[in-house]
């Protein structure tokens, strides 16, 4: 692996990661993004992403630890290379605190509905995100459904980075390790209908306790908008409407909250 040693902060690279961290029709039009941190970094190699550069700094991150990393990098792309950079660089370009010294700036990969595949063919388990918008919500989904054991993510008429530096913090990574897909809505029913899932909609109006609920077969878990939830096109579209039963002043729970809540539903259905 080719190597540089950077220590100033106007270096073209340490401007163009930069870029890539806070603007989203940057990591577009380049084709690239950055993960940062030991774990997320190895998950995304692990998922068939390709780095292109890695950038450490030594005084951080240590030879044994950054060895996996760079061999599986190299293995992805043999072409990747590493840029050293000082701890003041690294503070500069780091997104978050606490990191470990490694970031990477990797190739941008779409996902499409021919990707996907099942666990369990007779029982998939997908979460369909109509218009969520904020990227932390969307991580921590992901990192649900990765627990979960969940087959896919559905991300429906949303503007959301996938890439988005927050998407991949909030998920710890799960981001690329749950097949993600940006799809319309019509695409994502379309789909599902030919797969023989039932479409749960989560919603007050109209609904029936989650629980009493049969999510041991095919379920696709819908979740609306943070501020709106579901439009009409889902809930017309829906085989049931279920509820979280609220017994306090609140009338709703963060999405990504609901969305744990019904996914382990679907699985203590399936581990009974």
């Amino acid at each position: 692996m080719r190597t540089e040693q950077v220590s100033s902060g106007n270096n073209p690279k340490i401007k163009e990661l930069l870029a890539l961290g806070y603007k989203s029709r940057t990591r577009r039009d380049k084709g690239l993004f950055p993960v940062e941190g030991i774990r997320e970094v190895q998950r995304c190699l692990d998922a068939g992403f390709r780095a292109r550069t890695l950038f450490r700094c030594t005084e951080i991150l240590r030879d044994k630890d950054f060895a996996p990393i760079a061999e599986s990098a190299l293995k992805g792309n043999p072409d990747c290379n590493c840029v050293e950079v000082t701890p003041q660089v690294y503070d500069k370009i780091a997104y978050r605190g606490g990191t470990e010294g490694i970031i990477a700036e990797v190739e941008w990969k779409d996902r499409t509905l021919d990707d996907l595949t099942f666990k369990k063919p007779e029982a998939p388990l997908v979460v369909v995100l109509e218009n969520v918008q904020k990227p932390g919500n969307l991580g921590a989904v992901l990192r649900s459904a990765d627990a979960a054991g969940a087959d896919a993510v559905l991300v429906c008429d949303s503007a959301c980075d996938l890439y988005n530096p927050n998407v991949v913090r909030a998920s710890v990574g799960a981001v690329f390790t749950v097949p993600t897909v940006q799809l319309t809505n019509e695409e994502a029913l379309f789909w599902l209908r030919r797969h023989g899932f039932k479409i749960y909609t989560a919603q007050l109006q109209d609904s029936v306790p989650y629980y009493d609920s049969d999510m041991s077969g095919g379920t696709a878990i819908v979740m609306g908008a943070e501020d709106t939830g579901l439009t009409s096109f889902w809930r017309k579209a829906a085989d049931r409407h279920i509820r979280i039963p609220m017994l306090g002043v609140e009338d709703s729970l963060n999405v990504s909250v609901s969305t744990a809540i019904l996914l382990y539903e679907a699985v203590r259905q399936r581990l009974a």
